[in-house]
């Protein structure tokens, strides 16, 4: 993994550069992983490279290439290589400079103890979840990964940024013999937090929870959801609407909403990079400082997520949350948060009559952006509620529902929240009970 004297090498090269503005991003990544399925590990790797991005300004055309080869010769080359693209490029007439963002070295959640995790204590937990698995005649499948990850920043008008943090991420399914399936994951920063006991446990119950499924009938039902179903919503709508790509196109489910209601009182969902739990690298791709971006408020519209070109576009400022130089989506949030309630799961579960539980959502597809309707499936632990108590397992049901209905409809919310990981975003979310939520015959 890249440490920071990549600056160096970054600032002797913007000096020769012969574009007006030049900014050069270094991201680099190093993690060890443990594969295992059918109860057996069938893969440790570890991987280590880098990618380094160079952005050349002329005027209004931007120039944008990217290698991994981080020798100053590599670096220099890359910066030719961009000032080509940009001189062939056409103008962006929105564009308006790059961000000037002074900065040192950064202390970040750089746990050296994650990082190190040697691969025999990932086996040794494998072979613990693999123990109890098949005392319950349960096959399991899963991956154990660690991970460190800095961040390397500098351009033309004095930005020089560096940080890094590690990370664990695990997820595991367990089955049994008649098709029926558990699931969970994890992530931290601390490995020593990390209960991967506890964690497994909950998949093993599930697979093997007793009794034959039900099969319901379509219709609306009042579901609680686990964390990993509600943060399958909450990033789907960070995707449609928190970022400022979408609202200044005006194709995010909050345009010409700000300030208006759009989902439940008891919902407020932030962009907060600096919670514990999260602990974010505390800039962006652009070497702008994150910040803590209110999104939804009591139910209540307030911000996106910008990046500078977008935040010049909407006359405000940007909120650090910018991507790699060369991606297509625009800026949205990568560590939400939804406020937790007052009850625990027990309560909620005891407050339902008749209704199912949720462990996740599978294969989820956009029907229409702008109303956050979705379709896909329940999946790995769907159960029925009856009178306060969990009784049978659900054959998995197809979801047609929009997203900010069912956190209109969210009648009770835990206080317990979990961290969950999805597609390069953290989310710490909580569990929900939602009334009137379609789902049908798959």
């Amino acid at each position: 993994m890249i440490d920071e004297r990549i600056l160096d090498i970054f600032k002797k090269a913007i000096k020769s550069s012969q574009a007006e503005q030049t900014e050069l991003v270094c991201e680099s990544e190093e993690f060890y992983l443990t594969r295992f399925a059918e109860n057996s590990i069938h893969q440790n790797m570890g991987r280590s490279d880098s990618t380094i991005w160079c952005r050349a300004i002329t005027g209004k055309k931007i120039g944008v290439a990217r290698s991994n080869d981080s020798s100053p010769d590599g670096v220099s080359g890359l910066i030719r290589i961009a000032s080509d693209i940009a001189g062939n490029q056409i103008e962006d007439p929105d564009f308006v400079s790059l961000v000037g963002s002074p900065g040192e070295v950064e202390a970040t959640g750089f746990y050296k103890d994650t990082f190190q995790l040697s691969a025999s204590a990932r086996a040794e937990a494998v072979a613990d979840i693999v123990s109890r698995a098949k005392s319950k005649k349960l096959s399991c499948a899963g991956t154990y990964q660690t991970s460190g990850v800095s961040l390397a920043v500098a351009n033309s008008l004095g930005t020089s940024r560096f940080a890094k943090n590690a990370e664990y991420r695990f997820t595991l399914t367990a089955t049994a013999n008649n098709g029926r399936s558990g699931w969970a994951q994890a992530a931290g920063r601390d490995i020593g937090k990390f209960d991967f006991r506890t964690v497994s446990q909950r998949t093993i119950d599930k697979a093997a929870f007793p009794g034959e499924p039900v099969k319901l009938e379509s219709g609306q039902y009042t579901v609680i959801l686990e964390p990993d179903a509600v943060a399958n919503f909450l990033l789907f709508l960070g995707f449609l609407g928190f970022g400022g790509k979408t609202l200044v196109k005006k194709r995010s489910f909050m345009s010409g909403k700000i300030g208006e209601k759009i989902m439940g009182d008891n919902i407020t969902i932030t962009e907060d990079p600096f919670i514990p739990a999260i602990e974010y690298l505390p800039f962006d791709y652009e070497g702008v400082s994150k910040r803590k971006v209110i999104l939804v408020e009591d139910g209540i519209a307030r911000e996106g997520v910008y990046d500078s070109y977008y935040a010049g576009l909407a006359s405000t400022k940007s909120t650090g949350n910018a991507l790699p130089p060369d991606n297509s989506y625009g800026p949205y949030p990568k560590a939400m948060t939804i406020e937790g309630g007052q009850y625990s799961i027990d309560q909620i579960i005891g407050s339902v009559s008749s209704g199912i539980y949720i462990t996740r959502f599978w294969y989820l597809n956009f029907l229409n952006p702008m109303k956050t309707m979705v379709t896909g499936y329940t999946r790995d632990g769907t159960f029925l509620i009856e009178n306060g108590v969990i009784t049978r397992p659900v054959v998995d049901m197809r979801v047609q529902q929009s997203m900010i209905e069912a956190f209109s409809n969210a009648e009770m919310i835990s206080s317990e929240r979990r961290l969950i990981p999805q597609y390069g975003a953290l989310m710490l979310v909580p569990f929900m009970k939602i009334n009137n939520f379609n789902l049908s015959v798959a």
